[in-house]
C-alpha cells in the first residue's frame, strides 16, 4: 500500500486580490508534474499581514506569491531577502531556505522578458512611467537593466514619485500633467484597468499617445486594457501585462519546486485571458 502524502499549500496574498491567476498557473503545473501542492487565493487586509507571515511559520506553508499593496509590507517580517529585493525595495514571493522565511523579487525577470525577446527600436529612450509603488520600482529596476536611463515617473499620490525618484535617478512630473512628457514608452504600472473595482479605466486618454511608441501595461487581466485598446488605436504597439505575470510565475516555480512551469500551465492561462 502506497503511503499518502498530504498536499503542500502555497498561497498567494494581496488586497483586493482580485481575478488572480497565480492559483491556476502553479497549480496546474504541480498536477502536471505530479507534485503534490496547490496553491490558493487568500485576501489579506494589509492589517492582518504580521499575522499571517505568523501563520506561514505555524502552519508550514511551502510558498507564497505577494501582490498589491503587500510588496513592500511583508519585507520587515521576513527573516532575510535576496539582493534582487534590496536592489527593487519589494517582495513578491515568500519561500523556505531551510529554516529561514525568506523574501525574493521575481517581478524585474518577468518584466523584462518581453522586451528582451523583442527589442525595441533603438530611438526609443524617453520612458513614462504610470504609478511608483512597487511594482513600478521592478520596473524602474528592469528598464535600467536593460539601458534605459531617461525614465519620468509619475502618481496621483504625490509623494510616491519624489522618493522613487531619488532612489533611482528618475525625473518626475505632477500626475495632472503626465500627458506633457515626451516618451515614446509609456508603462502603466497602476491597478486601473483592472478587473473589479478599476476595470474600464485607463490611466492615460486615448487622445494623449502621440506619434509612434510602446505601452506596456503591467494589469493582465483583462488580457486587453482600454489602455492597451486606446494605444493600438492610436497606432501604438502593446504589451500585455500577461507576457510580465507568466515570466515572474516562472521564476517563482523555480525557486519553489527547481522546476520550470509546464507549457500547459502556461497555456490555462492564456486561454483564461482569451476569455475576459
Amino acid at each position: 500500500m502506497s503511503q499518502f502524502k498530504p498536499y503542500d499549500i502555497y498561497g498567494i496574498i494581496g488586497y483586493p486580490l482580485g481575478q488572480t491567476l497565480s492559483p491556476l498557473i502553479h497549480t496546474t503545473s504541480f498536477k502536471d508534474q505530479n507534485i503534490p501542492a496547490v496553491l490558493v487565493a487568500w485576501p489579506m487586509p494589509p492589517a492582518e499581514v504580521e499575522d499571517f507571515i505568523k501563520s506561514i511559520r505555524l502552519l508550514n506553508i511551502r510558498g507564497c506569491c505577494v501582490t498589491i499593496p503587500h510588496k513592500q509590507t511583508v519585507i520587515p517580517f521576513l527573516d532575510k531577502v535576496t539582493d534582487r529585493v534590496k536592489k527593487v525595495g519589494a517582495a513578491n514571493l515568500i519561500y523556505w531556505d531551510g529554516d529561514k522565511l525568506c523574501g525574493d523579487n521575481t517581478d524585474v525577470k518577468g518584466f523584462i522578458e518581453p522586451l528582451e525577446r523583442e527589442p525595441l527600436p533603438k530611438d526609443y529612450k524617453q520612458v513614462l512611467l504610470l504609478g511608483a509603488g512597487g511594482a513600478a520600482r521592478a520596473a524602474v529596476v528592469g528598464l535600467q537593466t536593460l539601458g534605459y536611463n531617461d525614465i519620468t515617473v509619475t502618481d496621483i499620490v504625490e509623494d510616491l514619485p519624489n522618493a522613487l525618484a531619488k532612489e533611482f535617478g528618475l525625473k518626475t512630473v505632477k500626475w495632472d500633467q503626465r500627458h506633457n512628457v515626451e516618451a515614446q514608452i509609456i508603462v502603466n504600472s497602476t491597478p486601473l484597468g483592472m478587473l473589479g473595482k478599476y476595470e474600464g479605466q485607463t490611466p492615460y486618454q486615448a487622445d494623449w499617445f502621440k506619434g509612434q511608441g510602446v505601452a506596456y501595461d503591467i494589469v493582465y487581466t483583462p488580457y486587453y486594457t482600454q489602455f492597451r485598446l486606446d494605444a493600438e488605436k492610436a497606432g501604438w504597439k502593446s504589451i500585455s501585462g500577461r507576457e510580465m505575470f507568466i515570466g515572474q510565475a516562472n521564476e517563482q516555480y523555480k525557486i519553489w519546486t527547481g522546476h520550470h512551469l509546464s507549457d500547459n500551465a502556461k497555456q490555462a492561462v492564456i486561454d483564461a485571458l482569451s476569455e475576459k
